[in-house]
């Protein structure tokens, strides 16, 4: 099995229960099982700043699906949640990223992995650093990383 690293995050229409519901649905996708899974966070939004705050969680995910079959199952998920994809960084009822795939690297346009923007996201960075701190991305300890980090803005819900 390949290790994978899902982010989700959610800011519109009860985002505690969308991030609840996507766990419970990550656990059933075929030939996955979740390894561990963060605490939620609260974060301010990227980009478009107009909008609530976000909630946030990282899962570890252990998967026999090629990543591509995995992005497919995880916009499905998005979708049944009613995703709706306004412009980019918009409001979300659930968003799910591919962070990291058995540590691959890619530069397709469909999915680029690492995602290209996780190391300067601290809503991504502190919930893996919480369930894996050893784990690394392009060869850099999550720990390292979140040395470098602004963490201002985001806090974990109790």
């Amino acid at each position: 099995m390949k290790q994978a690293v899902i982010a989700l995050g959610s800011n519109l229409d009860n985002p505690k229960q969308h991030i609840y519901d996507a766990i419970l649905q990550l656990q059933s996708l075929p030939e996955s099982s979740i390894i561990k899974v963060s605490s939620l966070y609260c974060s301010k939004p990227v980009g478009y700043l107009d909008q609530p705050d976000f909630i946030n969680a990282v899962t570890l995910l252990e998967t026999d699906l090629d990543k591509y079959d995995l992005l497919s199952h995880l916009q499905h998920i998005e979708n049944i949640s009613g995703r709706v994809r306004l412009f980019t960084n918009s409001p979300r009822t659930l968003d799910l990223d591919i962070i990291d795939y058995a540590n691959e690297n890619s530069n397709d346009p469909k999915l680029t992995l690492p995602h290209p923007r996780a190391i300067e996201r601290s809503f991504v960075i502190l919930p893996l650093l919480e369930i894996a701190p050893d784990y690394c991305i392009n060869g850099t300890k999550i720990s390292e990383i979140a040395k470098q980090i602004d963490n201002s803005g985001i806090y974990k819900l109790k």
